[in-house]
Protein backbone atom coordinates (compact mmCIF):
# COMPACT_ATOMS: atom_id res chain seq x y z
CA UNK A 1 0.00 0.00 0.00
CA UNK A 2 1.32 3.47 -1.10
CA UNK A 3 1.93 5.58 2.32
CA UNK A 4 0.64 9.31 1.82
CA UNK A 5 3.25 11.66 2.80
CA UNK A 6 2.08 15.10 4.94
CA UNK A 7 3.71 18.30 5.36
CA UNK A 8 2.64 21.10 7.74
CA UNK A 9 2.17 24.39 6.47
CA UNK A 10 4.81 25.50 8.02
CA UNK A 11 7.25 23.13 5.37
CA UNK A 12 5.26 24.13 2.41
CA UNK A 13 6.99 27.26 0.42
CA UNK A 14 3.73 29.26 0.17
CA UNK A 15 2.50 28.41 3.68
CA UNK A 16 6.06 29.18 5.37
CA UNK A 17 6.56 32.36 3.91
CA UNK A 18 2.86 32.96 4.92
CA UNK A 19 3.95 32.23 8.46
CA UNK A 20 7.08 33.93 8.23
CA UNK A 21 5.10 37.35 7.46
CA UNK A 22 2.23 36.52 10.31
CA UNK A 23 4.81 36.19 12.70
CA UNK A 24 6.73 39.85 11.93
CA UNK A 25 3.31 41.83 11.40
CA UNK A 26 2.24 40.62 14.85
CA UNK A 27 6.10 41.82 16.67
CA UNK A 28 5.80 44.56 14.37
CA UNK A 29 2.16 45.25 15.92
CA UNK A 30 3.90 44.81 19.36
CA UNK A 31 6.47 46.73 18.74
CA UNK A 32 4.21 49.76 17.80
CA UNK A 33 2.28 50.14 21.03
CA UNK A 34 4.72 49.15 23.62
CA UNK A 35 6.85 52.13 21.17
CA UNK A 36 3.57 54.34 22.00
CA UNK A 37 3.43 54.25 25.80
CA UNK A 38 7.36 54.37 25.82
CA UNK A 39 7.29 57.46 24.26
CA UNK A 40 4.08 58.84 25.88
CA UNK A 41 5.44 58.04 28.96
CA UNK A 42 8.70 59.78 28.29
CA UNK A 43 7.13 62.60 27.32
CA UNK A 44 5.85 63.23 30.95
CA UNK A 45 8.31 61.42 33.15
CA UNK A 46 11.15 63.32 31.34
CA UNK A 47 9.31 66.61 30.34
CA UNK A 48 11.22 68.52 32.37
CA UNK A 49 14.61 67.39 31.97
CA UNK A 50 13.92 67.74 28.03
CA UNK A 51 13.76 70.60 25.48
CA UNK A 52 9.82 70.33 26.21
CA UNK A 53 8.21 70.99 28.94
CA UNK A 54 4.60 70.32 30.28
CA UNK A 55 3.61 73.78 31.17
CA UNK A 56 -0.47 73.11 31.97
CA UNK A 57 -2.86 70.31 32.87
CA UNK A 58 -6.04 70.00 31.66
CA UNK A 59 -8.67 67.79 33.16
CA UNK A 60 -11.92 66.45 32.34
CA UNK A 61 -15.60 67.69 34.62
CA UNK A 62 -18.17 64.84 34.65
CA UNK A 63 -16.66 61.27 35.22
CA UNK A 64 -13.23 62.60 36.30
CA UNK A 65 -13.80 65.21 38.68
CA UNK A 66 -17.47 64.99 39.72
CA UNK A 67 -19.57 61.54 40.09
CA UNK A 68 -22.07 61.32 37.43
CA UNK A 69 -24.09 59.33 39.95
CA UNK A 70 -25.05 61.81 42.92
CA UNK A 71 -27.60 61.78 45.13
CA UNK A 72 -29.64 64.88 43.40
CA UNK A 73 -29.09 62.46 40.10
CA UNK A 74 -30.44 59.05 41.69
CA UNK A 75 -33.54 61.27 42.57
CA UNK A 76 -34.67 63.19 39.58
CA UNK A 77 -33.93 59.52 37.47
CA UNK A 78 -36.68 57.99 40.13
CA UNK A 79 -38.40 60.89 39.58
CA UNK A 80 -38.76 60.58 35.74
CA UNK A 81 -39.43 56.37 36.75
CA UNK A 82 -41.88 57.06 38.31
CA UNK A 83 -43.50 59.50 36.06
CA UNK A 84 -42.68 57.43 32.73
CA UNK A 85 -43.31 54.25 31.55
CA UNK A 86 -39.84 53.25 31.92
CA UNK A 87 -39.78 52.55 35.62
CA UNK A 88 -35.96 50.62 35.73
CA UNK A 89 -33.42 53.32 36.31
CA UNK A 90 -30.68 51.28 34.55
CA UNK A 91 -32.69 51.04 31.48
CA UNK A 92 -34.12 55.16 31.75
CA UNK A 93 -30.14 55.51 31.85
CA UNK A 94 -29.39 53.93 28.79
CA UNK A 95 -32.16 55.39 27.14
CA UNK A 96 -31.22 59.03 28.49
CA UNK A 97 -27.47 58.75 27.89
CA UNK A 98 -28.45 57.36 24.23
CA UNK A 99 -29.80 60.13 23.99
CA UNK A 100 -27.37 62.92 24.73
CA UNK A 101 -24.95 61.24 23.15
CA UNK A 102 -26.95 61.50 19.52
CA UNK A 103 -27.70 65.27 20.14
CA UNK A 104 -23.72 65.93 21.16
CA UNK A 105 -22.48 64.52 18.33
CA UNK A 106 -24.98 66.13 15.74
CA UNK A 107 -24.66 69.57 17.63
CA UNK A 108 -21.86 71.35 16.18
CA UNK A 109 -20.75 74.70 14.54
CA UNK A 110 -24.12 76.34 13.25
CA UNK A 111 -26.39 73.34 14.76
CA UNK A 112 -24.44 73.43 18.53
CA UNK A 113 -27.54 73.10 21.50
CA UNK A 114 -26.00 73.91 24.64
CA UNK A 115 -26.62 71.17 27.30
CA UNK A 116 -29.69 72.65 28.95
CA UNK A 117 -31.19 72.38 24.99
CA UNK A 118 -30.33 68.78 24.61
CA UNK A 119 -31.40 68.24 28.12
CA UNK A 120 -34.99 69.81 27.28
CA UNK A 121 -34.84 67.79 23.41
CA UNK A 122 -34.33 64.24 25.64
CA UNK A 123 -37.04 65.20 27.70
CA UNK A 124 -39.57 66.09 25.57
CA UNK A 125 -38.52 62.74 23.63
CA UNK A 126 -39.47 60.99 27.25
CA UNK A 127 -42.54 62.83 27.14
CA UNK A 128 -43.97 61.71 23.36
CA UNK A 129 -41.77 58.21 23.41
CA UNK A 130 -42.10 56.84 27.07
CA UNK A 131 -45.45 58.88 28.47
CA UNK A 132 -43.31 61.37 30.88
CA UNK A 133 -45.85 62.96 32.80
CA UNK A 134 -44.43 65.91 34.34
CA UNK A 135 -43.46 69.75 34.90
CA UNK A 136 -40.58 69.29 32.50
CA UNK A 137 -39.03 72.79 32.64
CA UNK A 138 -38.92 72.70 36.79
CA UNK A 139 -37.20 68.93 35.67
CA UNK A 140 -35.08 70.58 33.93
CA UNK A 141 -33.72 73.03 36.37
CA UNK A 142 -33.20 70.20 39.08
CA UNK A 143 -31.43 67.99 35.93
CA UNK A 144 -28.90 71.00 35.16
CA UNK A 145 -28.27 71.65 39.18
CA UNK A 146 -27.37 68.23 39.34
CA UNK A 147 -24.06 68.52 37.47
CA UNK A 148 -23.40 71.73 39.16
CA UNK A 149 -24.18 69.53 43.07
CA UNK A 150 -22.47 66.54 42.11
CA UNK A 151 -20.13 65.17 44.21
CA UNK A 152 -16.30 65.22 43.92
CA UNK A 153 -14.04 62.05 43.82
CA UNK A 154 -11.85 61.43 47.08
CA UNK A 155 -8.89 62.39 44.58
CA UNK A 156 -10.15 65.59 43.53
CA UNK A 157 -9.38 67.91 46.05
CA UNK A 158 -6.07 67.06 46.75
CA UNK A 159 -5.00 66.89 43.61
CA UNK A 160 -6.81 70.55 42.47
CA UNK A 161 -4.80 71.57 45.70
CA UNK A 162 -1.13 70.31 45.21
CA UNK A 163 -1.09 69.91 41.40
CA UNK A 164 2.31 71.91 40.60
CA UNK A 165 1.05 73.43 37.20
CA UNK A 166 -1.87 75.58 36.21
CA UNK A 167 -4.72 73.39 35.76
CA UNK A 168 -7.62 73.81 33.41
CA UNK A 169 -11.17 72.28 33.21
CA UNK A 170 -12.00 71.63 29.94
CA UNK A 171 -15.69 70.32 29.59
CA UNK A 172 -19.16 69.63 27.84
CA UNK A 173 -21.29 71.42 30.34
CA UNK A 174 -21.38 75.53 31.13
CA UNK A 175 -18.76 77.78 32.53
CA UNK A 176 -21.84 78.51 35.17
CA UNK A 177 -22.43 74.97 35.94
CA UNK A 178 -18.70 74.53 36.45
CA UNK A 179 -18.31 77.90 38.72
CA UNK A 180 -20.58 76.46 40.84
CA UNK A 181 -19.38 72.93 41.49
CA UNK A 182 -15.92 74.96 41.67
CA UNK A 183 -17.08 77.26 44.55
CA UNK A 184 -19.14 74.69 46.21
CA UNK A 185 -15.99 72.53 46.88
CA UNK A 186 -13.47 75.00 47.69
CA UNK A 187 -11.59 74.03 44.04
CA UNK A 188 -9.67 76.86 42.21
CA UNK A 189 -9.00 75.80 38.68
CA UNK A 190 -6.77 78.52 36.61
CA UNK A 191 -9.64 78.24 34.15
CA UNK A 192 -12.61 76.78 33.03
CA UNK A 193 -13.16 75.99 29.12
CA UNK A 194 -16.67 74.72 27.92
CA UNK A 195 -17.97 73.67 24.52
CA UNK A 196 -20.06 76.50 24.70
CA UNK A 197 -16.99 78.79 23.79
CA UNK A 198 -16.24 76.73 20.35
CA UNK A 199 -19.79 75.44 19.54
CA UNK A 200 -18.43 72.06 19.59
CA UNK A 201 -18.50 68.99 22.09
CA UNK A 202 -15.88 66.13 22.79
CA UNK A 203 -14.02 65.09 20.79
CA UNK A 204 -13.89 67.87 18.55
CA UNK A 205 -10.59 69.54 18.03
CA UNK A 206 -12.10 73.18 18.15
CA UNK A 207 -12.37 72.58 22.23
CA UNK A 208 -8.89 71.47 23.35
CA UNK A 209 -7.29 74.44 20.91
CA UNK A 210 -9.85 76.40 23.02
CA UNK A 211 -8.33 75.28 25.91
CA UNK A 212 -4.50 75.85 23.98
CA UNK A 213 -4.98 79.34 23.63
CA UNK A 214 -7.02 80.27 27.18
CA UNK A 215 -3.54 78.37 28.61
CA UNK A 216 -1.03 80.06 26.64
CA UNK A 217 0.91 77.01 25.60
CA UNK A 218 1.58 74.79 22.66
CA UNK A 219 -0.18 70.76 22.52
CA UNK A 220 3.30 69.78 22.93
CA UNK A 221 3.28 71.42 26.66
CA UNK A 222 -0.23 70.44 28.01
CA UNK A 223 -1.10 67.24 29.09
CA UNK A 224 -5.72 66.28 29.13
CA UNK A 225 -6.25 63.90 31.68
CA UNK A 226 -10.36 62.43 31.71
CA UNK A 227 -12.44 59.12 32.01
CA UNK A 228 -13.83 58.79 28.35
CA UNK A 229 -11.44 57.29 25.95
CA UNK A 230 -13.95 58.13 22.66
CA UNK A 231 -14.42 61.69 24.44
CA UNK A 232 -11.41 62.57 26.10
CA UNK A 233 -8.04 60.46 24.58
CA UNK A 234 -9.16 60.87 21.04
CA UNK A 235 -10.43 64.60 21.17
CA UNK A 236 -6.87 65.52 23.68
CA UNK A 237 -5.46 63.38 20.35
CA UNK A 238 -6.66 65.75 17.43
CA UNK A 239 -5.27 68.19 18.71
CA UNK A 240 -2.05 66.83 19.53
CA UNK A 241 -2.25 66.62 23.46
CA UNK A 242 -0.68 63.81 25.57
CA UNK A 243 -3.69 62.09 26.77
CA UNK A 244 -4.09 60.21 29.96
CA UNK A 245 -6.99 57.77 30.59
CA UNK A 246 -8.33 57.82 34.13
CA UNK A 247 -10.04 54.54 35.24
CA UNK A 248 -11.13 54.67 38.70
CA UNK A 249 -12.61 51.33 38.39
CA UNK A 250 -12.16 48.19 35.92
CA UNK A 251 -13.39 49.47 32.35
CA UNK A 252 -12.05 48.38 28.74
CA UNK A 253 -8.33 48.62 28.42
CA UNK A 254 -6.22 50.37 25.67
CA UNK A 255 -2.99 49.59 25.46
CA UNK A 256 -2.42 53.00 23.50
CA UNK A 257 -2.73 55.80 26.56
CA UNK A 258 -1.15 56.03 29.50
CA UNK A 259 -3.80 54.90 32.32
CA UNK A 260 -4.12 55.43 35.47
CA UNK A 261 -6.38 54.46 38.37
CA UNK A 262 -6.46 57.44 40.25
CA UNK A 263 -5.28 61.32 40.41
CA UNK A 264 -2.71 61.04 42.88
CA UNK A 265 -0.62 58.19 40.25
CA UNK A 266 -0.60 61.22 37.75
CA UNK A 267 1.15 63.59 40.32
CA UNK A 268 4.42 62.05 39.95
CA UNK A 269 4.85 62.98 36.49
CA UNK A 270 4.11 66.94 36.63
CA UNK A 271 6.99 67.45 39.64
Amino acid sequence: MKRESYITYKEHPYGCFLYWCSERVLLVLIFDIWYNLFIARCALKFSNKGEVMIKAVFIDYSGTTVMEGGRDMQAAVMRICKHSAVHDPKELMRIWWGMIKEYEAKSYAEAYLTSDEIYMKALRRLETEYGLKDDVPELLGRISDCWATAPVFDDVKDFYENCPLPLYVITNNSVACVEKAMSLNGLNPAGIVSADSVRAYKPHAELFEKALDTAGVSASEAVHIGDSYESDVLGARAAGILPVLLQRSDGNKHDDVITVKSLAEVMPYLK
